[in-house]
């Protein structure tokens, strides 16, 4: 995959991450940037859940979403 290719995946990503998370902000999607760590923090942050709430929450929405990669 090329830059361009990424970009292009990251920015699909980043619409179906808020169509799930609608309370994350462009300012959040600027700090995850494709990175999983960061999606799972910014979950915990908006919707005040527990690590593992929040770890399960990406896990379960990783699995119904595999078109799209970190």
């Amino acid at each position: 995959m090329n830059r361009d290719e990424a970009g292009g995946n990251w920015k699909q990503f980043k619409g179906k991450m808020k169509e799930k998370w609608g309370k994350l902000t462009d300012d959040d999607m600027t700090v995850i940037e494709g990175k999983r760590d960061q999606l799972v923090g910014k979950i915990q942050e908006r919707y005040g859940y527990a690590k593992d709430e929040a770890e399960r929450e990406v896990s379960d929405w990783e699995t119904n979403n595999r078109d799209y990669r970190w």
